[in-house]
């Protein structure tokens, strides 16, 4: 890989505090690769032969089970996925393709176990991306349980507002189909949701989104740092 491209995978938090020797050792295999949409980077089941880091574009993890398909995250620049599997040697829970015209880069497996084991620092941000992905998980599954497909819609919209600087009208990043399944829904019911949502003043248009009553949407949503973040 370019000196630059190194440079920019060695400023994310996992790999910010690996000594430079660590990082070299880490990175003497790996590379990088630009792939078009829709491409299937990895199968659930398979072994954890890489880690991942997206630097560009984006990656849909989901999962299959009898003919059903649903999306668990996606994964924006820059940041890494796969990582408990690469760590625990295990196969591949989830699996992952580009949502767009991605560049991933891709480190072996063996590599980041074996510098897992002799640079604490780097042991310690493992530890702590893993607890991060560990509670975004929680409080997922928290908001799937204990809210309505209403509700967590109105939450999804009120999150991305704000991680747009507080926009009242903005773009999905989602096409509708992964976004109502990674709220737990059906396209259907997700339209119907948003339909629902126009009393409160959410307008759709395609992929645009207005928010035209934010104080009404956020009395109704009552988000929560506890499940929303």
């Amino acid at each position: 890989m370019t000196p630059d491209r190194l440079k920019e995978i060695r400023g994310i938090d996992l790999f910010k505090n690996i000594s430079d020797r660590s990082f070299a050792s880490l990175t003497q295999a790996a590379y990088a690769q630009n792939f078009p949409p829709n491409v299937e980077l990895i199968t659930e089941g398979d072994p954890s032969d890489f880690l991942y880091i997206v630097i560009s574009g984006s990656v849909e993890l989901f999962a299959n089970w009898d003919k059903n398909e649903t999306t668990l995250a996606t994964v924006w620049p820059v940041s890494s996925f796969i990582l408990a599997a690469t760590i625990n040697k295990g196969p591949y829970l989830m699996s992952a393709r580009t949502g767009e015209k991605s560049l991933i880069v891709m480190l072996p497996s063996e590599d980041v176990r074996q510098t897992f084991e002799n640079d604490p620092e780097f042991a310690k941000s493992i530890v702590s991306e893993l607890a991060e992905y560990y509670r975004a998980g929680i409080r997922h599954a928290k908001g799937l349980k204990l809210r309505t497909s209403k509700e967590r819609l109105a939450n999804y919209l009120i999150k991305t507002g704000k991680k747009n600087d507080g926009a009242t009208q903005f773009l999905l990043k989602y096409e509708k189909r992964r976004l109502a399944s990674y709220l737990g829904m059906t396209p259907e019911n997700l339209s119907r949701a948003f339909a629902s949502l126009k009393e409160l003043g959410v307008r759709v248009d395609g992929q645009k989104v207005s928010l035209d009553n934010m104080p009404a949407l956020i009395e109704f949503a009552k988000p929560t740092a506890l499940i929303d973040g």
